[in-house]
């Protein structure tokens, strides 16, 4: 019996001289491993970031959007300039007698009388830009408004027929249009009118979003820029609700943002949330916060890949990190110290990213207490053998 306990003996100081953090099992690295991880020349470094007010300040300003208002100039009102392939009608009218257009009709009472108006057949702007008019030939159009092109017809007119006036109406509207796409009911082509047509105009048009208003995310082409916006955002605010210009394309996305929740938490899992963005709070409660018994409040910690650019503007200086994907993303981890009271100011705005992973690491005390769980286990036999006699 005594050499079982002078061998139960020795491997507890064994494990004592190892350390019993490195011998059981664990649900990731602890807080010093992280902390230290820069040290250690066989990994890239990586930047260890304490949250602050400061650090929190720059990181919304790195993540402030462009908002539609300010980068999608809005179109003053104007009449709207015609396109190849509208279709026109131009109608005529000579004052009497008529000497180029004029026709006779029967009135009611069956007596002829001039009729002073012609209506041509509705013809499209063609290739060149062009309408064809009797008398007065091609008639340039694209570019120009109905106004415009009506003027240029009378002026040609005005030697040949009897004080000619002209309406031209715009009667299938080809040219000016937005695109709309993407996750709607039905992807379609939105003719613009002189109404000026909005944004939430031509998602109407299409029979709205097939998605959740706060998964979606609005994307507006125009020219070789591309804006974005959450459409809960643009619903919200009035303002965000910008005119359209043809050709503009509209993209309806669906992007299901997420974060991933690791460690001591009280659920481990990827939790998606909403385009607007959450605070890491509300990552913090959608994870089930930290477990009481075994979580370490020092020692949670946010693992982030991010831009070059944006990494160097938070925190310490010192040796940029290698990039650790073709995009030049480098590894960053925030760390978080719950135990200092300000902190629980900071974490209600330091905004969560998509593909973050959010880690609580284990208090030291747990290692102990799974250390001491293992010296019961092992000590239980050996006392309960000297109980018995054996």
């Amino acid at each position: 019996m005594q050499l079982a306990t002078k061998l139960t003996c020795l491997a507890l100081s064994a494990l004592l001289v190892t350390g019993c953090s490195t011998f059981f099992p664990s649900v990731g690295p602890s807080r010093r491993d992280i902390e230290h991880s820069a040290d250690r020349r066989s990994l890239p470094p990586i930047k260890v970031v304490d949250v602050n007010e400061e650090v929190t300040q720059q990181l919304l300003a790195q993540r402030t959007r462009h908002l539609f208002s300010e980068v999608l100039s809005a179109r003053p009102d104007r009449l709207q300039p015609i396109g190849a392939g509208d279709f026109l009608v131009v109608s005529i009218w000579e004052a009497t007698p008529a000497t180029l257009f004029g026709t006779v009709a029967i009135n009611t009472s069956g007596i002829p009388s001039p009729s002073l108006a012609t209506t041509l057949p509705e013809q499209p702007v063609d290739g060149e830009g062009c309408i064809t008019v009797p008398f007065a030939g091609r008639v340039p159009a694209a570019g120009k408004t109905l106004p415009d092109i009506a003027a240029e017809i009378k002026q040609r007119l005005v030697k040949k027929a009897n004080q000619p006036e002209v309406l031209v109406l715009l009667t299938r509207n080809l040219s000016s249009t937005v695109t709309v796409v993407g996750e709607v009911t039905t992807s379609m082509r939105v003719p613009l009118t002189a109404a000026h047509e909005r944004l939430l105009d031509a998602l109407a048009f299409a029979a709205g979003v097939k998605q959740p208003v706060n998964k979606t995310t609005i994307q507006i082409t125009r020219g070789e820029n591309v804006y974005a916006l959450p459409l809960e955002t643009i619903i919200q605010d009035p303002k965000q609700n910008v005119r359209l210009q043809s050709g503009d394309v509209i993209t309806a996305l669906y992007q299901p943002l997420s974060f991933t929740a690791l460690g001591s938490s009280g659920k481990n899992d990827e939790i998606n949330f909403e385009t607007q963005g959450i605070s890491l709070a509300q990552a913090l409660a959608r994870s089930g916060g930290l477990i009481d018994s075994r979580s370490n409040p020092s020692g949670v910690f946010i693992f982030r890949l991010e831009q070059r650019s944006a990494q160097s503007t938070t925190g310490p200086g010192g040796p940029a990190p290698a990039a650790l994907t073709a995009a030049g993303l480098v590894p960053v981890v925030y760390r978080v110290d719950l135990k200092d009271p300000r902190s629980l100011f900071w974490i209600q705005s330091f905004p969560i990213k998509d593909k973050d992973v959010l880690y609580v690491s284990n208090a030291p005390e747990a290692e102990l207490q799974k250390f001491l769980n293992l010296l019961f286990t092992l000590a239980y036999p050996v006392l309960t053998g000297v109980q018995v006699g054996l």
